[in-house]
């Protein structure tokens, strides 16, 4: 004899959402207007006050309610698959209404949109939540929504939205470092004449041989002068190195002081250079030309002291 307990277990089945709501404005749009506590409990918010068709302009929004502080929530239905015009409606409902949420309901969420929306969480202030409907019975029963979240916003989303921003903060602030040495160093014999600004930490020149650069690199507090060996050939690499540092007395003597070397056992890449505590690009912009004139001078010593040494190296 089988279980009796497993034999009274139906199965959940799908059922066509038009067969539930024949139409989205009237039945289903209605439907959430009267049951928006089934919404609010899988997104784990309240929404209260809701009212249907508001206008917003010459469009009009499917639903605005609150959230538990008075905030509005604006939501938009859409029992078929998303796509760009409602969510660019969804957007427009926000800002005329001053919303703090957005809530997006389809039926069949496209990959885009799901990118989309996680985009918006991590970029603005509002939430954006995606959301799918779907309706279901368990054997013979009464249809039943069945609303799943696909996306929303979350503390890791904002973190991730706070770091690109940090970085592009950087980005511009980098670009705009070099652009100024650049500019700063027009005019003189500099080994980056030729070179564009960048958004890197690091900003090179040929030094006349392959695999052989002068470099400046910039970070938040200090700033490095470099002759960088970085050819493909680890022990070519080296072997130029100690071609080089045989030579560190009288290159040290042309540079006019100290450099660093720095073989970098184990490693491909081989530096020779300085490192400058004087500041770096976080410092006040107000100190910028003092730090690159810095750099150029530091630079301009370096390519003194090793271009001709480089370009007679016989390794």
């Amino acid at each position: 004899m089988g279980d009796p307990e497993a034999a009274a277990i139906s199965s959940l089945r799908r059922v066509p959402l038009r067969e539930v709501w024949r139409h989205e404005a009237y039945d289903f749009t209605t439907w959430l207007e009267r049951n928006t506590d089934v919404l609010g409990e899988v997104l784990g918010i309240t929404i209260e006050n809701v009212e249907r068709e508001r206008a917003a302009g010459s469009f009009s929004v499917d639903l605005v309610g609150e959230d538990s502080a008075g905030n509005p929530i604006v939501i938009e239905n859409q029992l078929e698959r998303s796509d760009h015009d409602h969510l660019g409606k969804l957007i427009t409902y926000l800002a005329a209404f001053e919303a703090n949420t957005a809530i997006w309901i389809v039926s069949d969420p496209r990959p885009e949109h799901v990118g989309a929306v996680t985009w918006l969480n991590e970029s603005v202030a509002a939430s954006f939540f995606l959301v799918k409907v779907e309706a279901v019975r368990i054997g013979e029963s009464s249809a039943a929504p069945l609303l799943t979240l696909i996306t929303g916003p979350s503390a890791e989303t904002r973190q991730v939205g706070v770091q690109k921003h940090e970085q592009a903060e950087r980005h511009d602030f980098r670009r705009a470092f070099w652009s100024g040495l650049l500019e700063r160093a027009r005019g003189r014999p500099h080994p980056h004449a030729g070179v564009s600004a960048g958004t890197d930490t690091w900003l090179g020149a040929g030094s006349g041989r392959s695999g052989v650069a002068f470099q400046y690199t910039i970070r938040q507090h200090n700033a490095s002068v470099w002759v960088i060996i970085q050819s493909p050939d680890g022990e070519l690499n080296a072997r130029i190195f100690d071609a080089l540092i045989a030579q560190r007395d009288e290159i040290e003597l042309d540079f006019g002081g100290p450099l660093n070397w720095d073989r970098q056992e184990g490693r491909k890449q081989c530096y020779v250079g300085v490192t400058l505590d004087h500041g770096g690009y976080r410092e006040d912009e107000e100190r910028w030309g003092e730090i690159q004139e810095r750099m150029i001078e530091t630079m301009l010593r370096l390519e003194h002291a090793f271009r001709r040494r480089i370009q007679r190296l016989h390794v």
